[in-house]
């Protein structure tokens, strides 16, 4: 596992593939590691000759924690956001897009293609947004714009968020409820195999466990707003993909994405829920590849390079 010094914290990533090909950077959502991006759509996109990045967003996996803070109150955060109350963060969503800056700024990379999905599909919108000259293209998933009056979660998916193991410090009941959860939230026609599922848990579980970076990333996502001056800014090609039977966020959510950003193509999925099964990896890898032949700008000036996969190795 490799690590980079990226606006002030530490950042763990891999990457994969040839670092000679054009980049994509990889964003994940709420409280998952890069480890939750399937396999298979990384192996797909290093196939199609690009250089895969993925990293732990702050809080979450092996990158900085923010322990020095407190756990927030998510049901007050909630009630806030309700009424429409002036949250307190301890970071908010452009602070994420400014690690992904800095980790593309540790890595001597100039121009990136941005993937992101949910919380990272904001991200990358921020991203996108503000560093125009150095987004290649972006790709929105299951995500947002943060729009006021855009319908929630579902009341089950909601519960299914904000309500904690009974026996949080028991593996088991802990895995069998982030089972129910992700049955929840997932995509109805195409459902995970039971023994994949529980094993792409087991595996987050060992690699790192931080509920009160989930919780204070919850609250960056409530506090980040209407994003949708900002999508209007974003000059580069852009698509969004969205789940038609998304209980988390709902199809209007990604429809007002695509309507918000100049051009942007929206591409539904009937039977998609609130994940990436792995009955839709190959459709996905079309949409992106498509997306992403001839995005490449050529009239980006490289960074100073630094040699492939550098930084910390564990």
């Amino acid at each position: 596992m490799a690590t980079a010094q990226a606006n002030g914290i530490t950042i763990a990533y891999e990457a994969s593939g040839n670092p000679l090909d054009p980049p994509v950077l990889l964003i994940m959502g709420l409280g998952m590691q890069l480890i939750a991006w399937p396999q298979d759509l990384v192996d797909g996109l290093a196939e199609q000759g690009y250089y895969v990045i993925r990293y732990d967003n702050r809080d979450i996996g092996l990158s900085s924690k923010f322990e020095h803070l407190k756990q927030p109150n998510l049901i007050l955060a909630y009630l806030k956001s309700l009424v429409g109350w002036k949250q307190a963060p301890a970071y908010t969503l452009h602070d994420m897009a400014d690690d992904a800056l800095g980790l593309l700024d540790a890595l001597g990379i100039a121009g990136v293609h941005l993937v992101g999905v949910s919380m990272g599909g904001m991200i990358a919108q921020i991203f996108a947004a503000r560093h125009g000259k150095r987004t290649l293209s972006l790709s929105s998933i299951m995500s947002s714009s943060g729009r006021r009056g855009l319908p929630g979660p579902t009341p089950a998916a909601r519960n299914a968020l904000m309500r904690a193991p009974a026996a949080p410090h028991n593996r088991r009941d802990v895995i069998d409820r982030m089972v129910q959860v992700f049955r929840i939230i997932g995509s109805p026609s195409f459902p995970t195999p039971e023994r994949q599922l529980r094993e792409n848990i087991e595996r987050a579980l060992d690699r790192s466990v931080y509920p009160a970076g989930m919780a204070r990333q919850m609250v960056a996502i409530v506090a980040s707003g209407d994003r949708t001056p900002l999508l209007r800014t974003i000059s580069c090609p852009a698509m969004v993909i969205h789940g038609a039977a998304d209980p988390l966020v709902p199809l209007a959510c990604g429809a007002d994405t695509a309507a918000a950003i100049p051009n942007a193509r929206l591409h539904v999925i009937e039977g998609m829920g609130h994940d990436l099964p792995p009955q839709l990896i190959e459709r996905l890898l079309a949409l992106l590849e498509q997306h992403l032949r001839g995005n490449i700008l050529p009239d980006i000036s490289p960074l100073t390079p630094r040699r492939a996969g550098s930084g910390t190795h564990h």
